[in-house]
């Protein structure tokens, strides 16, 4: 029961020794010297988003704008059903949700949709397990957006 508590409680330790997060306005170098080496980058118009995923768990996902000069414009916590919430099927592309979300934990295929669906795992509300299915048509364009339980981390009763 210990080690479960140390485990659960471990996490949440190491990222309140972080300190809080990179303020507007800090150059790049800064940005990366503290947070390490992204997970991904991105172009984005003029800026480039900095991909910072943790864990194969990962349900958090934050993504660094860097300006054109070379500054960090925002940083924020994109893996949330408000942001999910901003995704318009029939116009947002591959290209687009890559930029917004960072890469998705796995993709997969249906039978039931034409093209690719990428699933993100997340924590709905700051309280729930959940799973974020977009599905892609064969062009790359959004078709749906699907959310459900993560069943990988849903307890099973036997």
């Amino acid at each position: 029961m210990k080690k479960l508590i140390l485990v659960t409680i471990l996490p949440v330790l190491l990222a309140a020794c972080a300190g809080p997060p990179p303020a507007p306005g800090t150059p790049v170098a800064e940005v990366q010297q503290r947070l390490g080496r992204p997970t991904g980058s991105y172009p984005n118009g003029a800026d480039t988003m900095l991909e910072y995923a943790y864990g194969p768990w990962g349900q958090y996902t934050w993504m660094a704008r860097i300006g054109p000069d070379g500054r960090l414009v925002s940083y924020e916590q994109v893996l949330t059903s408000e942001k999910f919430a901003t995704v318009k099927p029939g116009k947002d592309d591959k290209d687009s949700i890559l930029r917004t979300f960072g890469r998705p934990a796995q993709v997969t295929h249906y039978a039931s949709v034409d093209g690719d669906v990428w699933l993100y795992r997340y924590k709905e509300q700051d309280v729930w397990n959940s799973m974020m299915s977009v599905e892609f048509n064969r062009r790359g364009v959004v078709q749906a957006m699907v959310n459900g339980p993560d069943e990988e981390r849903e307890n099973r009763r036997r």
